[in-house]
């Protein structure tokens, strides 16, 4: 049968999706490699959230045509966002690509890889607990995709634009999914979504959220629940009382992306600077001890030195654990972009650089609090270039995104990957620890 090779770009969301992608096509009989040069057919699911995974889409596609160009019998096949939104371009400057499918259609892999008609969804696909899924993580944790769209309207996303609004799936089919995983020896799942607190708005029904947690935590074998991308103003008392059990790790992902009044009303998100320290400190009063991430945009239309100072005190008084920044990026079709991009590009990038230099601060003196405490940890394995050591996390670490804890090895490496464990930390940095097996 013939070979696939699938390169997923952008999010978690997207990684899901190319996974589900996966499963089809190894249902079918074809055979996965990890390598586009050692393929028959080299599936690209491209990202076109802001410029730059536009940019590393486009930079992809052309390695796959440099590829196809040395072994002509090669297949290309295009997917994901940047095709939903960009095709008709897209097909003007790769006209050697063989296959375009948007986000609509990534159940119809096989049929379109084959050249076989299909209809086409008029929705935004989302997966169940009865698609076929190739998990492309660790065998110790994965990600689990509760919704899909977004019916937030924030000024500067385009993300309702290609996906359309929020869509969530049952509660039956996500826990059903969960309940395999754990049966398969997944110890941690991590919910995904464009806004995992709106989960379940979409049919009027509020505390979706703590609703599936709730059937969640009942799944033996499961050992860690984390909850990924809340919006601030969907954070209830009801999901922060839930997020008390035991097997919820004490985490929270909550973009705020600015906090001056100004620039938040143009990007229509809600929480200023003060409302948001409100929220952190009832969040941190009711979990004593919460890691706390956020993202944040630097360069936003408007943003001059007044609004960039308030965002670097609300950060430094924040204290955030964990932070993403972006650069602001001009997108056509979203409310802001008759506003311009009147910020240079070096400035934001000065910007993100003096925010990124503040958190690291706070983030090194996040991590001091560990230093000499014994914590529980889930060990993924040994990095590829070091056997030396064992790379783990612990539920403050979100996978991919945050810092890891190293384990120094003695000797063979133990019977203890893909398990939770217990280590004493000895050593601390700004992003990572290091720690030693409790025996």
């Amino acid at each position: 049968m013939k070979k696939v090779a699938l390169i997923s770009l952008g999010c978690v969301k997207n990684l899901v999706d190319s996974e589900v992608m996966l499963g089809y096509l190894d249902k079918a009989g074809y055979t996965i490699v990890t390598e586009p040069d050692d393929s028959d057919i080299i599936i690209i699911n491209t990202c076109s959230f802001i410029q730059p995974a536009r940019k590393e889409a486009i930079d992809a596609l052309k390695k796959a045509v440099e590829i196809q160009r040395n072994k002509e019998k090669k297949k290309i096949v295009a997917t994901g966002c940047y095709v939903e939104r960009n095709k008709e371009d897209l097909k003007k400057t790769f006209p050697q690509i063989d296959v375009w499918i948007g986000v609509n259609d990534f159940d119809k892999i096989v049929q379109a890889v084959e050249g076989k008609p299909f209809k086409s969804s008029t929705n935004c696909f989302l997966y169940d607990h009865n698609s076929p899924r190739l998990i492309s993580t660790p065998p110790a944790w994965a990600y689990v995709k509760i919704s899909e769209g977004c019916s937030h309207q924030c000024s500067f996303c385009a993300i309702p634009l290609i996906k359309g609004a929020y869509r969530s799936r049952s509660i039956s089919s996500i826990v059903q999914e969960v309940k395999e995983l754990a049966s398969k020896g997944v110890k941690e799942i991590n919910l995904v979504s464009q806004d995992s607190t709106y989960f379940y708005r979409d049919i009027s029904l509020d505390n979706g959220l703590p609703i599936l947690l709730k059937e969640l935590l009942g799944i033996k074998k499961l050992e860690w629940i984390r909850i990924l991308y809340g919006h601030p103003e969907e954070i209830s008392d009801a999901l922060l009382d839930i997020m008390k059990e035991e097997k919820i790790c004490s985490y929270l992902d909550i973009p705020f992306q600015h906090s001056d009044p100004f620039i938040i009303k143009k990007m229509k998100r809600g929480l200023d600077g003060k409302r948001a320290l409100k929220l952190l400190q009832k969040i941190r009063k009711k979990l004593p001890g919460i890691a706390i991430r956020t993202s944040l945009v630097v360069g936003f239309p408007g943003e001059g030195e007044k609004e960039f100072d308030d965002l670097s005190n609300f950060i430094k008084e924040a204290k955030f654990d964990h932070m993403g920044v972006f650069t602001y990026s001009r997108e056509e079709g979203t409310d802001c972009f008759t506003s311009g991009d009147p910020v240079k590009e070096s400035e934001k990038r000065r910007r993100k650089d003096e925010i990124m230099a503040i958190q690291a601060e706070i983030s090194y003196q996040a991590n001091k609090k560990y230093l000499n405490q014994k914590i529980d940890v889930l060990i993924e394995g040994t990095p590829e270039a070091d056997d030396r050591v064992l790379l783990a996390r612990g539920m403050f670490q979100a996978p991919e995104v945050d810092g890891v804890v190293f384990i120094n090895l003695e000797g063979k490496v133990p019977d203890v990957i893909n398990t939770v464990h217990r280590v004493e930390i000895i050593d601390t940095d700004i992003y990572d620890l290091y720690g030693n097996l409790i025996k």
